[in-house]
Parts: structure tokens; sequence; C-alpha cells
């Protein structure tokens, strides 16, 4: 089946846990069903993948497009539903949904270049015209970001003792306390993506640029920006990341501080995964909180 699929090494993890052995096992069978359901041509899938697998389609009529099999995970349940609501501007389109299967068909960019190609303060003009385009008002049946900070809080202690207490304590007691401060004076909901790297902005034909793989919630605009800030494909350094926060945070009108807490909060929630830690996620939160 693996060999079948070309499973891409990056989803090799989903073989630790019964559940992705079980997702795996069911890919083939889907797959084809979703190339029949849609008739899809399909090509071997990407090789860029963590948490789903996606094969470059056409259609019948030959327009190019993404087949997209999510693996289960809560994060993005409502990929789909953010799609739809986008309805193109700013994103790729959805073209179909099969829920039962986690799988959809979406429009493929082309030429589907990563925006952390261009220069860094390139790469950030594009986000600033493209942000306030994706954040519309929201409501259900997106998870509100309080709710998903609310487990941050809650497994983030038990995390950091299991994985062996592998950073300072002051740094849990930072984020435990901005997370436990921001949560319950947000601003407006609108629809915010909580994995908007600039990986998951793609060159594109019907518009220059593209969000693809949105992980969805409802939050004030200040947590919009936070995988910008902390990614490192604009620059992993101490000065790279805070001149992302200084710019994102002005030029978009932001709460300079509240960005800043927010990136600490999921930056240290996101740097124990699967029993594996992320030095370069602690290291983000470093920096920020050295900064001031």
């Amino acid at each position: 089946m693996d060999s079948e699929l070309l499973i891409p090494e990056g989803l090799g993890w989903v073989r630790n846990v019964p559940a992705g052995r079980e997702w795996l096992a069911a890919l083939p069978d889907r797959v084809a069903a979703c190339a029949e359901r849609w008739s899809l041509r399909l090509g071997p899938p990407f090789p860029y993948a963590f948490a789903s697998l996606a094969l470059p389609a056409e259609l019948s009529d030959g327009t190019p497009a993404v087949l997209k099999l999510q693996y289960p995970d809560p994060d993005s349940v409502h990929e789909a539903t953010a799609l739809d609501r986008w309805a193109g501007a700013g994103a790729a389109r959805l073209l179909g949904h099969d829920p039962r299967r986690r799988a959809l068909l979406v429009e493929r960019c082309v030429p589907g270049t990563p925006l952390h190609a261009l220069p860094a303060d390139a790469a950030l003009d594009v986000a600033v015209g493209l942000l306030p385009r994706l954040w519309l008002p929201a409501g259900p049946p997106f998870t509100p970001l309080a709710e998903e900070a609310a487990g941050w809080l809650e497994r983030l202690p038990g995390n950091w003792e299991r994985a062996g207490r592998p950073y300072e304590r002051r740094l849990l007691d930072a984020a435990l306390g901005l997370l436990t401060d921001l949560v319950g004076s947000q601003g407006e909901q609108v629809l915010v993506n909580q994995d908007l790297h600039a990986g998951n902005v793609l060159r594109a034909t019907r518009e220059p640029w593209l969000l693809i793989d949105p992980k969805p919630l409802t939050g004030e605009r200040e947590f919009g920006v936070v995988p910008l800030v902390r990614g490192p494909e604009l620059g992993h350094s101490p000065e790279a990341v805070r001149h992302r926060l200084d710019r994102l945070s002005a030029e978009l009108g932001l709460d300079r501080e509240r960005v800043r807490g927010w990136t600490v909060g999921q930056t240290l929630a996101w740097s124990i995964g699967e029993g594996k830690v992320f030095p370069n996620q602690v290291e983000v939160v470093r920096w920020l909180l050295a900064a001031g």
C-alpha cells in the first residue's frame, strides 16, 4: 500500500499511533473512491506532507486541482468550511468536499512557488496585503481561539513534565501567564488561521498569491499573524523574528504586545508534539521574551 501511494516521509509519524495506521490502511480505497467521484486523473503525491496526503489532480476538462486526504485531527476539521467562506478571495478555491472520507478537492496554485521564495520584506509586503482580506467576521462552526488556548493551558505543564522539562520553567510560567491574560480580553472575533506560515501561501495564476491548508479558528486579529512571526521560513534569528513582529503589528494596526503574547503562548504550546521537542520553537519564545 505505501509503495503504491508513495507515502511521503513527513507522514511517517502516523505509523506510530493506532489511528494513524488505520488511516494509512484506508487511504488506497479513499483515493480510488475520490478519483471516481470527481472523475480525476491523479499524479504521485506531493513530497511535502505532515498532516495530510495531497496528490496533483486533473479534472475531466483538464483543470488542475489537488486532492487532499486529511489525517483525522481536530485542527483541520473545518478547513473546507473556511475555504468555502473565503470563496477564492485570497485563498485557494474549494472545488469539492467529501466529509466522510475527510477529502477535499481544491484549486491547484500554478506555479505554486511558496511565499518564502521572496526576500523576507517582499514576503511581508504580500502578507500585509493578504491578511485583512482573510479576516472575515466569523463564529460557529469554527473553534474559538479562547477554547483552543484553554487546551494549551491545560496541556502545557504536563507535556513539559513528560518531555523531561526540556526548557526553562520561566518560559512555561511566562506562556501560562500571557495566555491567561489574553484569552478573556480579545477584540472582534474574525476568521484566523493558526498555520498561516510562508510555506502555506503560494504563487498562483488567478491571483498573485493564494492561501492553502488553513487550520481555522475564530479569534482576534492579533492572533492572525502569529505563524508568520514564529515561522523559520522568513529567517530564524532574534533579529528576523522581532522584525516580523514589529512590521506586521505596525502595518496591520495590531497591538504589538498582544501579538507577542499570543506568539509566545502558541509557539510554546506547539514546541512539543508526538513526544518530540522542537528546539526552534523554544528559541523563538526565548527571543520574544527577551525582546520585551
